[in-house]
């Protein structure tokens, strides 16, 4: 797209209107040409629905922090049961370690 100014001609009713065109602007039909205003008012539209989809994702922050939060309270928990169970598994491993002598020896 180029920003363009219309130069001021005899039966121009509207001197320096400015357009966005297509760089290859042809009056046939195939290539995009339209009035600056309307383009600002395409490109604040396009601005606006993208800030309201922000604000949507920026109230959720709060809630999934919180969520994060507990997610990570649940997983020192479950680290601290891992840590219990390993001491666990390895006392009862002691434990059988020391039954097998008495009964086989």
């Amino acid at each position: 797209m180029i920003d363009e100014l219309r130069v001021k001609d005899e039966f121009d009713t509207q001197p320096g209107k400015r357009f966005f065109s297509c760089v290859n602007y042809e009056a046939d039909g195939f290539h995009y040409r339209q009035p600056w205003v309307i383009g600002v008012q395409e490109e604040i539209v396009s601005l606006h629905k993208r800030v309201e989809e922000a604000d949507e994702v920026i109230k959720w922050v709060p809630i999934l922090n919180k969520q994060i939060e507990s997610v990570e309270a649940q997983v020192k928990r479950l680290t601290l049961l891992l840590d219990k169970l390993t001491g666990d598994v390895y006392n009862l491993t002691v434990q059988v370690a020391a039954l097998e002598n008495v009964c086989f020896d």
